[in-house]
């Protein structure tokens, strides 16, 4: 069973977040820049007709986007391990399971966002996103069955 959230400790939890996830996203894109300047590099050497290699470069270029996926691993793993799932990794978007009315639901943040103001049902994604309201907080059991 998934960890519960209130939207207290959610809210709490959100700096953690926000740090890990920037960190998964800066790597991801540090990693695809490693493909892009090898996939140049493989365009030039069959162009010009097989110049010789740079060895050393490219095992910098490998190391490097090897470091990127590592700490992309890491920085999810983090996210995940507190309970949090993360939804779309390229605009920052993450799910806090909670309860409302005995269901589970979704605490729904997106980078940038200045605390968590929505929810969505667990079949619903980004665009299913409610307004978190004064009858949704009297409604909200968050980690705890009534």
């Amino acid at each position: 069973m998934p960890r519960l959230f209130t939207l207290q400790e959610a809210e709490e939890l959100l700096p953690t977040v926000e740090r890990s996830l920037r960190t998964a996203i800066e790597s991801k894109k540090s990693a695809s820049q490693f493909d892009e300047q090898v996939n140049l590099q493989l365009v030039r050497i069959n162009m010009s007709g097989g110049v010789q290699l740079d060895l050393n470069r490219f095992a910098e270029m490998k190391a490097g986007k090897e470091h990127a996926l590592e700490q992309l691993k890491k920085a999810l793993d983090e996210i995940e391990t507190a309970g949090v799932l993360v939804k779309d990794l390229d605009i920052g978007l993450v799910d806090f399971p909670t309860l409302l009315d005995g269901q589970e639901v979704y605490l729904c943040w997106k980078l940038g966002e200045s605390h968590i103001g929505f929810w969505h049902h667990t079949g619903e994604g980004f665009q299913g996103r409610k307004q978190i309201d004064r009858d949704f907080l009297e409604r909200h059991q968050g980690g705890r069955p009534h």
